[in-house]
């Protein structure tokens, strides 16, 4: 037997912080390709430490719903999912390039935990963003003519937040689909607060790069753009700043396609999938789907 774990933040402030993980989970049980799909939280029960206790499959595979490798993938979850033997050189990253190991839980008996890097600096990862902008738009085919910025939260403390900002933005740049791509951030340089002044286009998709929707995408991005001068009153998509039309898509967590990437990462572990990420991938497809 085989078992899925999609671990997650949580929050104890937001109720909404969490829908994305169930989503997820939901869509990936839906496909038959585990014996068992569980979803644990840090803020949240079911908490990390306990999950692993529910489970009868001997075959755990691990999928943190994270955007960057850091604090919380190389110390958090494997020290509450007792998984001692983790050493962040087994990942052999640059903080883009985590894939998985595989480890023994100290406080359960035969089980095999592979533990996977985080689903956003997987290489589908991008897909999603492309998918986002096609959402937001209702255009499978956008691109021409529309500037995109992936926006990230920035910050000192982790290095590894903005890397996978970049890391993504370049991948994109180099399809060439969009006229214009640009990372962008909400406590470093280029910051988002002006969107505007990095794009020649007249329509701008902004998504940003976060697992849910919380007061970071639903309140301080759209103010600092201008697209409302008060969150609770909501804003128009798109929304006209400085004569340049403005896409605002919200977290990128929140699109149907993030299942994929928690399939990919755990088939990439190992994990026995079948055809289940095609057809999470055409199940998805919400864009121009008639």
């Amino acid at each position: 037997m085989q078992a899925l774990v999609i671990v997650a933040h949580g929050s104890h402030l937001n109720p909404d912080s969490s829908t994305p993980t169930y989503s997820h989970a939901d869509t990936v049980r839906a496909t038959g390709a585990f014996d068992e799909v569980r979803t644990a939280f840090w803020k949240e029960e079911p908490h990390f430490r306990e999950v692993l206790r529910t489970l009868e499959s001997d075959e755990v595979f691990v999928v943190p719903l994270f955007i960057s490798e850091g604090y919380f993938t190389e110390q958090v979850i494997p020290r509450e999912l007792r998984l001692e033997s983790f050493d962040v050189d087994d990942w052999d990253s640059d903080g883009t390039s985590a894939s998985s190991t595989t480890l023994t839980a100290t406080d359960v008996e035969g089980k095999r935990v592979h533990y996977c890097g985080p689903v956003g600096t997987h290489d589908a990862m991008t897909d999603v963003i492309v998918r986002r902008a096609e959402t937001v738009t209702g255009d499978p085919d956008v691109g021409e003519g529309f500037g995109l910025a992936v926006v990230g939260h920035g910050t000192e403390r982790n290095e590894n937040s903005a890397k996978a900002i970049r890391y993504h933005t370049k991948r994109i740049r180099e399809r060439g689909r969009f006229d214009e791509v640009q990372d962008l951030y909400m406590d470093e340089d280029p910051e988002v607060d002006d969107v505007t002044d990095f794009f020649d286009s007249d329509d701008v998709i902004v998504v940003p790069l976060f697992i849910a929707d919380g007061y970071h995408t639903q309140e301080d991005i759209p103010e600092d753009m201008g697209l409302t001068d008060d969150y609770r009153t909501g804003w128009e998509t798109p929304a006209t700043v400085d004569g340049v039309r403005i896409w605002y898509a919200g977290a990128v967590g929140t699109e149907s396609l993030m299942a994929d990437v928690v399939l990919e990462r755990a088939r990439d572990a190992g994990a026995a999938v079948g055809d289940a990420v095609d057809r999470v991938r055409e199940e998805t497809r919400t864009a121009g789907a008639d």
